[in-house]
């Protein structure tokens, strides 16, 4: 089965369409017309092998944070499609990545339980051209429209695009661990028998 889905969203504030493919190599053409969050979601696509197809325009004249947090509805979206049931699927991911100063670790529970923890250093609040408060709305809406528990915890750094650098590649690591298929996993990772 392909684990794939085609998400679109309009609103009078964004423009957003997505492909996302769970099962790919990593392969993407993305498009939001913010670039430090092309190359986060770039990111996210290469370190999770999740093929991504994304174009994004929004009123990013007036600020960044429709268009993010769009974005993060969409993906979160797109995933719960590709996904399905969640049959055969390990449902939890984990891990921790380093880029040279900084430090992450992202834990995941795919249990169609959308619960986001987001702590980062005080000091990375107001330093990126992305606010890092507009990721921490980015990861809820992808957390609510997926059904997730996503605990992100940036341990530190020195440097701002690292750090945030580090939760993305986390992010996708993680949830490569997550959304892989375990033949030991007959039915739902679940001992109710139902996420």
């Amino acid at each position: 089965m392909k684990r794939f889905a085609e998400v679109e969203r309009t609103t009078k504030e964004t423009k957003i369409k997505a492909e996302f493919n769970i099962d790919g190599n990593g392969e993407n053409d993305i498009s939001t017309g913010i670039p430090f969050f092309d190359h986060m979601l770039t990111l996210f696509s290469v370190h999770g092998f999740f093929d991504l197809n994304l174009r994004a325009s929004g009123d990013i004249d007036v600020d960044y944070h429709h268009t993010v947090e769009d974005v993060g509805l969409v993906l979160g979206e797109a995933l719960a499609i590709a996904l399905g049931n969640r049959k055969g699927i390990k449902r939890y991911g984990h891990a921790v990545t380093p880029m040279d100063d900084a430090i992450s670790t992202v834990t995941i529970d795919l249990s169609n339980r959308p619960f986001l923890v987001y702590l980062i250093p005080e000091l990375f609040v107001r330093q990126t051209e992305v606010y890092s408060c507009l990721f921490k709305e980015f990861f809820r809406a992808f957390s609510n429209k997926s059904g997730m528990n996503l605990h992100i915890n940036a341990s530190y750094g020195e440097n701002d695009h690292h750090l945030i650098e580090s939760i993305f590649k986390s992010f996708a690591r993680s949830l490569d661990l997550a959304t892989s298929v375990d033949e030991r996993v007959k039915h739902v990772h679940s001992s109710k028998g139902l996420l």
